[in-house]
This record gives structure tokens, C-alpha cells and sequence, in this order.
């Protein structure tokens, strides 16, 4: 990640990949049929939403309420992303629903579990887990890391998780709990100063990465195969050298993200070119291909990536600084990250975290610090559908969609 100071992103200033395990909340009977109704609102809403944006071209959503001192909504709710610029009364499509979390700090790392159930991670070492939607958010944080910036969580249930602390050196953690955040184990310490780890993923429960910037010309990886309880480096002749300059941006956990057994892709910024790395063997070996986003500059480069499938990939970034124009702030892949083009219509600004919709092949959400973006045709145009302030976004099986930023801004994606 770029060193730019406590105040963006070193500290520098979430999926996350897909999480393998079940939701803790299994319903039977008329819970069951309950909440069948809920989701299957949820999907009607999106697919209202989706809709009304491919029948109203010029059209932004109703706008969030502009948020208080402590970055929550002015009103009780956010903004439903219905009916714009159609006539609509509401009710007719989905939007996020902000929760109190009762704390201002931001959060970069996000693990959506399921709809009832997540898990947030981010400045003055803060972790905070919901098991009720929201309503309640529990402070979980592991004791004497109030000095440290975590940057991504990875959560198997409610139980079970691993959260990565970023920075130079020893700063750089991982810590690791099986009873939702009661406990804690610090499961690795790094002890080289001149690497410094961004981001994590899992490929199942026990096989993981986390990725360091360039130590010696070429990104370190560390890999765990015991679902976190301890790492090793991995050795690096497989790595292509990195270009000067070049780093990965620890701006929503979604620089490093992986799918299926063994793919694993790597976004990079900072240098002459934007570029993507993929590995098919849980990183042991890597390919590189040049992504169509702006770079040549320390805060412009390819932030955050999501991939539904081994071959559909979406990447998201642009120029971080606020006020600087990013023109291609988007890019889709088709055959699994050997070649990317740019959107046809790309997001409007500079977006740090995207996810697909649950059991969708086209319909995708992107975040940044200006606004959500909506693509219903798998990356190749997208709609700005609201205007708070989130740095990354994910979601569950369940249509569990959580999004996180600043001043304690966390919200959930909700039927209107």
C-alpha cells in the first residue's frame, strides 16, 4: 500500500472474499418462511432498483441524508434507491439502512456473514461484530491494539475470525479468534521492516494469503494452511518483479481476493501502469496483466477487485485524492484476469471497494468516498444510485450486503 500518512490510507488510509462456511442462523418452519419473505423482498427490490435505472438513464437515486458530525444519517434510515426519476412512490427497490455502531472509527475491513451477522475491523485497532442485523454491535477489539490500523477481516461465522493489522514492520499483525472476539491470539508478528502487509483472503477455512508490498523487487506472500493460527513466506521465485514504485492499496481488504480452491488476484497501483496479478496455485506462482485503470501516481492505481467466478472479474479505483478526476475508474475481465477493457460507462469517481449481488451474474455494487455505484450488465456500465460515504462493501449467500467507511458508517442493503 501507498505511504501517504495516518489520516488516508497508512493508516495509511472489507471481500473480502466469499466466505465458505454456513450462517450460524438456521431457520426451520415459520422462522423459515419468514424469512424467506425478507430475502426474497430484498431480491425483488434489487431487481426494482436494477430496473429503474436501465428505464431512467439520466437519473442519480434519492440521496442520502447528509450525515451528522459523527458521519451518521440525519434521519433514522438511508436512502431507498427506488423510483428514481421514474415517478415512484417507493417501496419498489432497496437502499442502505445505516446503523448505529456507536463509535467514529473507520472501517476498511468488512466480513459479511450473513444478514443477521458481521463483523467490522479498522482504525485504533477497533473490531466490532453484529449477531442481530445491526440493531447492537458488540466491541470486540483485541486488548493493547488501540495503536494499530486493521485493514481487513476475514470471518468464517460468528465465531471465527482473523483480522490484519497494516503498517511497517512490527505493526503489521494478524490476529486470530474462535469465540467472536471474547479472545484473541496474535498469530503472526512481522519481523522484516521493510515489508508491510495489506490484505488477506481464504480460499476455504484453513487455506489463506496475506500479501506485503514489494520486499527486494517482488511482493512477499505469506500463506496459512490451519485457518490462520500460523503463516510462513512463501518462497518468491514464482512472483514477477514489481515496477518501481508499485504497491497495493490497503483501502478496503480487496487488494488481495481469491475464488474456488485455489485462484487467488492481486491488484496494484502507484507506478507507470495499473496491474493484476493471478495465481491458480494459492500463490506459489503468479501471472501479471495491465489493467485499463489510470496510474503513474503514489494514489492512483486498481483498489479493489471482485471476482464471482473464476473467469467474471470486476476491478475499481481511480485517484484517491479527493477532488482529482479518475475517467476510468472501472474494469472488466472475462477470462479470469489474463486481459482487462474498461467499462463501457465506468463509476463516475474514484470507488475503493466492489462486490457482486449474491446468486447474480451481472448485478455488482461499488463504494467509495463519494457514492455507491449499481452495474446490472457485469461491469460494463454503472449508475451512481447513492451518495454516502463508504470505503468497501460485501456480501453474503443470504443477500447479506454490509457496507463500511468513515466515522463508524456501517450499513446493511435493505428492501423498500
Amino acid at each position: 500500500m501507498r505511504r501517504m500518512g495516518q489520516a488516508d490510507f497508512r493508516g495509511r488510509v472489507v471481500r473480502t472474499v466469499r466466505k465458505p462456511g454456513r450462517s450460524a442462523e438456521r431457520r426451520t418452519g415459520r422462522g423459515a418462511t419468514g424469512r424467506a419473505r425478507v430475502l426474497g423482498a430484498l431480491a425483488l427490490g434489487v431487481t426494482a432498483l436494477a430496473a429503474t435505472v436501465l428505464a431512467a438513464p439520466g437519473a442519480v437515486a434519492a440521496p442520502a441524508a447528509s450525515p451528522d458530525a459523527t458521519g451518521r444519517s440525519g434521519t433514522a434510515r438511508g436512502a431507498a434507491w427506488s423510483g428514481a426519476g421514474s415517478g415512484s412512490e417507493g417501496g419498489h427497490g432497496a437502499g442502505w439502512d445505516l446503523k448505529d455502531t456507536g463509535t467514529d472509527a473507520r472501517f476498511r475491513g468488512l466480513a459479511a456473514v450473513s444478514r443477521t451477522t458481521a463483523w467490522a475491523a479498522g482504525s485504533r485497532g477497533t473490531v466490532l461484530r453484529t449477531a442481530d442485523g445491526g440493531r447492537s454491535w458488540r466491541d470486540v477489539s483485541p486488548p493493547g491494539a488501540a495503536g494499530l490500523e486493521f485493514r481487513d477481516v476475514e470471518a468464517f461465522d460468528g465465531r471465527r475470525a482473523v483480522v490484519l493489522a497494516i503498517g511497517e514492520g512490527e505493526a503489521s499483525r494478524v490476529y486470530r479468534t474462535t469465540d467472536g472476539g471474547a479472545t484473541w491470539t496474535e498469530a503472526f508478528r512481522n519481523p522484516d521492516p521493510k515489508a508491510f502487509y495489506d490484505c488477506m483472503t481464504f480460499f476455504d477455512r484453513r487455506h489463506g494469503l496475506a500479501v506485503s508490498d514489494p520486499v527486494d523487487g517482488k511482493y512477499r506472500m505469506l500463506s496459512t494452511a490451519d485457518g490462520g493460527r500460523s503463516w510462513k513466506v512463501l518462497p518468491n521465485q514464482g512472483m514477477p518483479a514489481a515496477q518501481d514504485k508499485e504497491a497495493a492499496f490497503a483501502a478496503s481488504g480487496q487488494c488481495l481476493v481469491s475464488t474456488g480452491p485455489r485462484d487467488a488476484w492481486l491488484a496494484t497501483g502507484g507506478a507507470a501502469r495499473a496491474r493484476v496479478l493471478h495465481s491458480a496455485d494459492r500463490g506459489l506462482t503468479w501471472t501479471v496483466a495491465d489493467a485499463p485503470i489510470p496510474a503513474g501516481d503514489p494514489a492512483r492505481g486498481v483498489f479493489g477487485l471482485a471476482f464471482r467466478d473464476r473467469a467474471h472479474g470486476l476491478a475499481v479505483g481511480g485517484d484517491y485524492r479527493p477532488g482529482q478526476p479518475s475517467p476510468t475508474a472501472s474494469a472488466v475481465t472475462r477470462d479470469g484476469g489474463r486481459t482487462w477493457r474498461p467499462s463501457a460507462r465506468p463509476a463516475p469517481a474514484y470507488r475503493s471497494g466492489v462486490a457482486w449481488l449474491p446468486h447474480s451474474r451481472t448485478t455488482a455494487l461499488a463504494v467509495g468516498p463519494t457514492g455507491t455505484d449499481l452495474t446490472t450488465d457485469a461491469g460494463r456500465t454503472w449508475r451512481t444510485v447513492d451518495d454516502g460515504s463508504y470505503d468497501t462493501v460485501d456480501c453474503a449467500r443470504d443477500f447479506g450486503c454490509w457496507a463500511a467507511g468513515e466515522k463508524g458508517r456501517v450499513a446493511r442493503l435493505e428492501p423498500r
